[in-house]
């Protein structure tokens, strides 16, 4: 088998853990009903996933840097199993809490570690695309697993999405160890080197920038099934539809981020594409509530899903730029920042639907974003003056990226 396919596996790997992260939201209210309990506490199902994943991924891989990846990867992939048969078997809300921070454990090792993998088995002029294949396996979560995983709970009940989960990662466990040669591990860099890049304003600020940005876009895509079906008063028969046409406007958003950065700059994409991302969640709001035809709502779904991944990559690009020898940690760091993100904006966007409304979502959402063109204004000043800010450590060098 060639490396390319091999690859490609890979990515069919993340994409069963980005479906378990993400197909939440779209189940949220089936979650909700079967269990007897609020969307806000259905909610905290992403909340506590991305938290775990955010706060374990870099501790557990510094702790296994040393170990080889493909036997890693399995392992690892093996965790993520258990969290998926322990949601389909286990009854109760506090027990599928507790499967979902085992999931977590298990899905941030498989992400960063398939990626590393890609890179050393790819041809050295092909890593970069290796690794976006990856990442893109990850993406397509969105796009395909979510309506896939709603068109499921439809039809046999949630559970099931993730008994099929656990089926398919046992089996890719299985191929993994078949088909991914062996691959040493690295020099671990301690967790405390990697943390004190926060002592670069720049870095702050740019990581500052992520939280805000996707944190405002999770308060209200994490109720989004709850949201089309209660305040829009979409049916049920075409919120799959929906949630398919939404994936497909995050990846074409991703695209132009990339073409837009590239033409244009870093700061012209991002002030613009979150500029389109907090109208198009205004215009939601309104909408929403003033007209009872599905079709201008699903218009500025498609909209607030482009504009908002319009800034995934520009914004990778933009932290790797910041620290330029060490894009790798300033990867890592940003994968770490947006799992936050959208822990704390699932958390505030529960308390918004527990204390004000579920209608207030987007209206909340819309101020994270807002908040983030505020800084990236700040981060742009800051490096139009030449500001490596004052904490950057001994004995490293970064090379002074252009303004744009």
């Amino acid at each position: 088998m060639s490396n390319t396919w091999r690859v490609y596996f890979l990515a069919l790997v993340t994409f069963l853990v980005g479906t378990s992260e993400y197909v939440i939201s779209g189940i949220l209210d089936k979650v909700s009903d079967t269990m007897g309990i609020s969307v806000t506490f259905a909610g905290q199902l992403v909340t506590i996933f991305s938290f775990v994943y955010a706060i374990s991924t870099p501790i557990l891989m510094a702790l296994t840097a040393k170990v080889e990846r493909q036997k890693l990867l399995v392992w690892a992939l093996g965790i993520f199993v258990i969290g998926n048969i322990l949601s389909y078997v286990l009854p109760g809300y506090s027990s599928f809490l507790a499967a979902r921070v085992i999931m977590a454990l298990g899905a941030g090792m498989v992400v960063v570690t398939a990626l590393d993998i890609a890179a050393k088995i790819a041809a050295p002029n092909k890593q970069a695309s290796a690794i976006a294949t990856v990442v893109m396996g990850f993406t397509a979560s969105l796009i395909i697993g979510v309506p896939l995983g709603r068109i499921v709970a439809a039809q046999f009940g949630w559970k099931s999405v993730f008994g099929i989960l656990a089926l398919a990662g046992l089996v890719a466990m299985f191929v993994l160890y078949a088909i991914i040669p062996r691959v040493q591990g690295d020099k671990p860099i301690p967790l405390s080197k990697q943390l004190a890049f926060l002592k670069n304003g720049n870095v702050a600020l740019g990581l500052a920038i992520t939280f805000f940005w996707l944190g405002g876009y999770s308060i209200a895509y994490t109720y989004i099934s709850p949201y089309l079906l209660d305040v829009a008063g979409l049916k049920e028969g075409m919120l799959s539809g929906v949630l398919l046409a939404f994936g497909i406007a995050s990846l074409v958003g991703s695209k132009f981020g990339g073409f837009s950065t590239d033409k244009w700059g870093v700061f012209p994409t991002l002030s613009g594409g979150m500029l389109l991302h907090a109208t198009a969640l205004l215009l939601l709001s309104i909408t929403v509530t003033s007209t009872h035809s599905w079709q201008p709502i699903v218009i500025l779904l498609i909209l607030w899903s482009f504009a908002a991944w319009s800034s995934g990559p520009t914004q990778q690009f933009n932290l790797v730029r910041i620290e330029p020898n060490y894009s790798g940690i300033m990867l890592s760091l940003n994968q770490s920042m947006m799992q936050l993100s959208m822990a704390a904006g699932a958390g505030i966007g529960g308390v918004m639907v527990d204390r004000v409304s579920l209608s207030s979502i987007t209206w909340v959402g819309m101020v994270g974003v807002a908040i983030a063109i505020v800084v990236v204004s700040f981060l742009k000043m800051r490096m139009s003056a030449g500001s490596q800010g004052a904490g950057e450590l001994p004995g490293m060098k970064s090379k002074k990226a252009s303004i744009k």
